[in-house]
């Protein structure tokens, strides 16, 4: 199992959203930490090789794997339309 660690960012989006949302983020990132190549929802960012997003429903979540740590770090979680454009 994958240890998650949040950035900054990431970790302030998630604790101003609704009690709702937050459970169903966090539980998603609970099943990506179990295998996150697995996941059918991970696809690979467009012009980077070391970034990752999890779709969950209108949100989204960029990270990237650290294999050797067996770590994921969560580097931005967001809306689907705004995300891209902070990172």
């Amino acid at each position: 199992m994958f240890t998650l660690r949040f950035s900054r960012q990431a970790h302030k989006f998630l604790e101003k959203q609704p009690l709702d949302v937050r459970h169903r983020i966090r539980m998603a990132l609970l099943e990506l930490a179990k295998n996150p190549l697995a996941n059918r929802q991970v696809k690979r960012l467009a012009g980077t090789d070391e970034l990752l997003r999890l779709r969950i429903g209108d949100f989204r979540v960029v990270f990237s794997i650290e294999q050797e740590e067996l770590l994921i770090l969560i580097i931005a979680i967001g809306n689907r339309g705004d995300i891209y454009r902070r990172l």
